[in-house]
């Protein structure tokens, strides 16, 4: 088991996702980002524009790092300044998302919050930045630190840069 100095919550204290529902959990998040990027795109922001614990989301735009082709996801991020922060988390489970491949791959992107659209270039943090980002992180959304104390994976966080 891995421990992350800097997370407050203890492995114990958290419920386990078992293996077995990790498919499930990752289909219904496919599903969830699918319909709240039709209705956040057909209604400008105006609905599906929070998440959970109501905090906001913005609609990441990516290329595929397979295919090429412009993928749109919707993120709850951090505000950091001029900067957006983006936690791969997943909730918790064993493995991370699809789109953190992506931005991996080809980080520059567009991200769509409060009705600006603007370039950035996504960069993931090492481990010492994320340790000074995680009280700023927890801060905006506490479940994270649920999340990295469910799970010996190093849940990814990018530290995303406008682009002028």
């Amino acid at each position: 088991m891995a421990r992350f100095e800097y997370v407050k919550t203890r492995r114990e204290d958290v419920a386990e996702i078992p293996v077995k529902y990790e498919k499930l959990v990752r289909l219904g998040a496919k599903l969830f980002t699918k319909v709240n990027v039709m209705v956040y795109k057909l209604t400008g922001g105006r609905l599906m524009n929070k998440g959970p614990a109501n905090k906001p989301i913005c609609l990441v735009t990516m290329t595929g790092r397979k295919t090429g082709q412009k993928r749109e996801i919707p993120l709850m991020h951090v505000r950091h300044g001029e900067q957006k922060i983006l936690v791969a988390s997943l909730a918790g489970i064993s493995k991370n998302p699809v789109w953190y491949y992506n931005l991996k791959a080809i980080p520059d992107i567009t991200i769509t919050a409060d009705g600006v659209t603007r370039a950035y270039r996504a960069r993931e943090v090492g481990p010492e930045e994320k340790a000074s980002l995680w009280p700023i992180i927890v801060e905006a959304y506490p479940p994270y630190d649920e999340y990295q104390a469910r799970t010996d994976r190093d849940i990814p966080v990018f530290v995303c840069d406008p682009v002028d």
